[in-house]
């Protein structure tokens, strides 16, 4: 069927990788190691490997898998295959293989953009007959039938696509086990950069760090916000959380942009010294609920920085709402200690979902519908449940619940199904976690439940001083009703992260689940 040209528009992201180029042709638009990239050459880098992409064995491909590290070809690849017209796949090469195999075939990859590591990963026998054309232009061709070749075949400029083809496809955690695919649209990302456009001021002169796995959405934010306004992109490697304010003074750091995670490891480190990351001028936090000290903490070392608390499930596109920081008014808007998410983004409508159905104006499941909201799941059979009708239109439904402040904000409360029953209470783990945090012993705190004999009983590991378990539960007591008391207590001096150096809760349960019961502490 033939595309009307009406329909036919610049990619919404590539398009602000053109901007950039035209704002700033010799910044730096990528930074990684010691290796710099300027707009120029990552532009050129781009053209060449999308023209190789097209003149592969089976023709310009549909869906195109990035398996890097957050390497250049890890950026570069993404930005090839947008120029290719592909819907880009970004994959991790240290999931499990099982787990790669089902995203290359549920997103039916046709090609694969790799580097080093992702050969390899490539070559494992348990990805045997998923092989698929390869590029892997910054690694030796190895003579292997599947390696396109790079050079020769430039395009003369990116493909145009339409605003309802997928720009990008990431994948989520499924209740089933298996991960769920989400279609990213164009038109979404469009929507979605343009508020962050009217948000933020960002300039050619700013650099941006890159905490987030190219397979996290956040990712996508580092990127095209950066190259949206002609700035650069930093990876930040591993080694750099040992002196965070010494790594922002080397790069002259101005966007900061991670879980809230990584405010615990600075302040482990000793990076949270007042006033010691002055080049900040914009700190964004996302992906798991942010707390008012630890903001308090981060601002004090940042004081010339804005501080946002930016929420939002994939399926809605990176972010959804936001809450600027006030040092004024925040704190008093905090409840269990958390931050406000904020207002949801113009141009979309929003409701409160009790666990009966009802529409409530104060408190429920947060739904939204709007221009970033994902079409479906690539798999039908995942929107089950995902999906609500309502007034003639779909809404999603982020399974997160929230409350209604006074002054219209919303505030996270934590995850439907973090909501447990413990000997007929109805617990909120994050309440649980508030109240042992406050204990002057404890730095942070996080809560899980675990199934034991006779039901369902609380499990709460700790930083900070190691405390007996009677003496935590005591000081507990005091606050907290007898049926909502932990009964076990284990001290960590940090707490594990996944990949995304988000707290990994599922471990954690995992823990818990394999301790003998009664109250005791480690």
């Amino acid at each position: 069927m033939e595309i009307a040209m009406v329909d036919v528009v610049d990619s919404a992201l590539t398009s602000r990788f053109l901007r950039g180029l035209a704002t700033a042709p010799t910044n730096t638009a990528l930074r990684v190691g010691a290796r710099s990239v300027s707009y120029a050459e990552l532009h050129e880098l781009a053209l060449n490997w999308a023209g190789a992409l097209h003149a592969g064995p089976a023709g310009p491909p549909r869906a195109v898998g990035v398996l890097t590290g957050k390497s250049v070809e890890g950026y570069a690849g993404i930005l090839a295959a947008l120029y290719a017209g592909a819907t880009v796949v970004p994959l991790h090469a240290g999931f499990p293989l099982a787990r790669t195999r089902r995203m290359l075939e549920m997103a039916r990859v046709d090609a694969v953009i790799a580097d080093e590591q992702g050969l390899v990963v490539l070559a494992e026998p348990a990805l045997a007959g998923t092989e698929l054309p390869t590029l892997a232009p910054e690694v030796a061709d190895d003579g292997a039938p599947t390696r396109i070749p790079t050079a020769g075949h430039r395009l003369d400029a990116p493909v145009r696509v339409r605003d309802r083809d997928t720009a990008y496809v990431l994948f989520t955690s499924g209740s089933t086990g298996r991960p769920k695919g989400v279609p990213i649209t164009h038109g979404m990302a469009r929507h979605y950069f343009m508020l962050a456009d009217r948000r933020y001021d960002f300039t050619s002169d700013d650099v941006f760090s890159q905490t987030f796995d190219l397979n996290f959405d956040c990712a996508m934010f580092d990127m095209f916000c950066a190259w949206g306004a002609g700035a650069s992109v930093h990876p930040v490697p591993a080694q750099a959380y040992r002196d965070l304010a010494g790594f922002f003074a080397e790069r002259n750091m101005t966007v900061w942009f991670s879980a809230p995670s990584a405010i615990t490891l600075a302040r482990r480190m000793g990076g949270l010294a007042p006033g010691g990351m002055p080049t900040l001028r914009w700190s964004l936090f996302a992906g798991e609920a942010l707390r008012a000290s630890d903001v308090v903490d981060w601002h004090a070392a940042a004081g010339s920085s804005t501080v946002e608390n930016i929420y939002g499930p994939t399926e809605l596109t990176l972010t959804i709402t936001g809450h600027r920081w006030s040092p004024e008014d925040s704190p008093g808007l905090c409840v269990n200690g958390l931050v406000p998410v904020g207002t949801v983004h113009e141009g979309h409508r929003h409701l409160l979902l009790t666990p009966d159905g009802d529409l409530s104006d104060h408190e429920g499941e947060l739904c939204v519908t709007g221009p970033q909201m994902t079409p479906g799941y690539l798999d039908p059979a995942d929107d089950a449940g995902r999906f609500l009708e309502h007034e003639g239109r779909t809404w999603y439904r982020t399974g997160d619940r929230v409350r209604r402040l006074g002054n219209d904000e919303l505030i996270y409360l934590g995850r439907w199904d973090s909501q447990v029953q413990v000997n007929g209470w109805r617990v909120e783990l994050a309440e649980i976690e508030f109240a042992l945090a406050g204990c002057p012993e404890v730095r942070d705190a996080v809560a899980v439940a675990r199934t034991v004999d006779d039901g369902t009983e609380l499990a709460v590991f700790y930083t900070g001083e190691p405390v007996p378990a009677a003496r935590l539960a005591k000081q507990l007591a005091e606050i907290l009703p007898k049926g909502m008391m932990p009964r076990q207590y284990t001290h960590l001096t940090e707490f594990p992260l996944n990949s995304n150096r988000k707290i990994d809760r599922i471990r954690l349960a995992g823990e818990a689940a394999d301790r003998p019961g009664g109250m005791r502490s480690n």
